[in-house]
C-alpha cells in the first residue's frame, strides 16, 4: 500500500519544500502604512540622502531610498577623535545585535584634519577598530552639511520610511539610544506582521574605557594657526614660519608650551628641527595626542617628571629599561598617559626625530 501512494506523498513532501523555499526567498521589506506615513511627516524631518560621497568601506555605495524598510542608525565620526573612539563598542555591539533584524549602521566619516581624508587612513583605522559596517567618505562635507550637523560624534536614527526619529550628540545615553533602535525595530516587526518581538538586553560591552567627565578640567588643545583656541602658551603665532621655543620658568595650567625649533602650519605644529619638547599641565587622568611623523619619529614620555611605568603609561607607550617610549609614525591617536587617579598632573614629550607633526591634545 506504501507503494502504491508513495509517489503522491513525494510530490506532497517537493510541493511543502517549494513552498518554504520561495516564503524564504520573499524581500524582508515591510508594508507600506500610508496613514502612518502621513502621521509622521508633521512630527518628524525626512533623512536627508548621502551627498558627496567619495568612497564607500565595507559596503557598495548606498542611498536612503534603497534602505527604506530598515533602520538606519548614522554616525558621524572622525578616526582620530577620542570621543567617537569610546563610542565604537557599543555600536559594533549594535551592528553584531541588530543586523540580522534590520538595522543597518552607516558610519559617515568627516574628517577634521587633512590626513584624515585619506582613504587608505580610513581604511586601515576600519581595520583597527574591526569596524564592518559600511563606511562613507564624506570629504567635503556634504553629507555633513545634508545633515546641519556640527558635532563629532553625532548619531541619527531614522525609521522604516525614512524619518529621522532621534538623534544624539556626543558620548553617552547609549541605553536610551538602544531603546529607541529598539522600538524602531519593533515597529518594523509589526509592519513583517511578525509574532517575534524584539527582546535583547542592553548593550554592555567589555573595553569600554570609563571617563568621569566631572573631574576632566582640561579642554581639548588644537595646535596650528587655523584650529587655535587660545590655549598655546605663545603669543604672536607666524602661519607658516619657523620659530624657536622655549618653556617659560612659570608655566600655567592647561596651556601647551613647546621647546625647540617649529613650523607653524594650518592645523599643526611640525619639529623643524633633529629634537623638540612639548610640555603641559592637565587636569585629568588620560592624555592623548592626535600626531604623526612621515618619516617616523620617538617620544619620551615623562608623566609628573619622571618616566612612565606599567601603573601609569598609555597604550601607545613602550617600558625599554628606565625609558618610556611612543614609536610615532601612522597619522591617528596616540594615548601617551593613564594616570592612577584624576588630578593635577605634568606631561612632558620629548620627540626626536624631524617631521614630527602634533593636531590636539585630548584628555580623559
Amino acid at each position: 500500500m506504501i507503494k502504491k501512494y508513495l509517489p503522491a506523498i513525494l510530490a506532497l513532501v517537493l510541493v511543502a519544500g517549494i513552498i518554504a523555499y520561495i516564503e524564504l526567498q520573499k524581500p524582508d521589506i515591510p508594508r507600506i502604512d500610508q496613514k502612518k506615513v502621513k502621521d509622521k511627516e508633521g512630527k518628524y524631518p525626512k533623512a536627508p540622502d548621502f551627498v558627496g560621497i567619495e568612497k564607500w568601506i565595507n559596503s557598495e555605495p548606498l542611498t536612503m531610498e534603497q534602505l527604506k524598510g530598515k533602520v538606519v542608525l548614522i554616525d558621524f565620526w572622525t578616526y582620530t577623535c577620542i570621543n567617537c573612539i569610546r563610542t565604537l563598542p557599543y555600536i559594533k555591539d549594535w551592528d553584531k545585535k541588530y543586523r540580522d533584524k534590520g538595522l543597518v549602521i552607516i558610519g559617515v566619516h568627516t574628517p577634521e584634519f587633512e590626513f584624515e581624508k585619506k582613504y587608505e587612513n580610513v581604511l586601515n583605522a576600519a581595520k583597527d577598530y574591526q569596524l564592518k559596517y559600511p563606511i562613507a567618505q564624506d570629504n567635503n562635507y556634504g553629507t555633513w552639511s545634508a545633515y546641519q550637523n556640527r558635532y563629532w560624534p553625532h548619531k541619527f536614527l531614522i525609521d522604516i520610511d525614512g524619518f529621522i526619529r532621534y538623534d544624539h550628540i556626543g558620548e553617552g545615553a547609549y541605553d536610551e539610544t538602544e531603546k529607541m533602535i529598539q522600538e524602531l525595530l519593533q515597529e518594523r516587526m509589526e509592519r513583517l506582521d511578525r509574532k517575534d518581538g524584539i527582546k535583547v538586553n542592553m548593550s554592555k560591552p567589555s573595553e569600554v574605557t570609563p571617563v568621569d567627565f566631572s573631574k576632566v578640567r582640561t579642554p581639548e588643545i588644537y595646535f596650528g594657526y587655523q584650529f587655535t583656541r587660545g590655549n598655546f602658551g605663545y603669543e604672536g603665532i607666524k602661519p607658516e614660519g619657523i620659530a624657536d621655543y622655549e618653556i617659560p620658568l612659570s608655566p600655567r595650567k592647561n596651556y601647551v608650551y613647546l621647546e625647540g625649533r617649529w613650523k607653524n602650519n594650518a592645523d599643526n605644529m611640525e619639529l623643524a628641527g633633529e629634537e623638540g619638547s612639548i610640555f603641559m599641565i592637565f587636569d585629568a587622568k588620560n592624555a592623548n595626542i592626535v600626531a604623526g611623523s612621515g618619516n617616523g619619529s620617538e617620544a619620551f614620555v615623562f608623566l609628573d617628571n619622571e618616566f612612565e611605568n606599567d601603573k601609569n603609561k598609555g597604550s601607545d607607550v613602550q617600558i625599554d629599561g628606565n625609558k618610556s617610549i611612543s614609536k610615532i609614525k601612522e597619522f591617528k591617536l596616540y594615548n601617551l598617559a593613564s594616570a592612577e587617579n584624576y588630578d593635577v598632573h605634568v606631561i612632558n614629550i620629548d620627540v626626536v626625530g624631524r617631521g614630527f607633526k602634533i593636531y590636539t591634545f585630548t584628555f580623559g
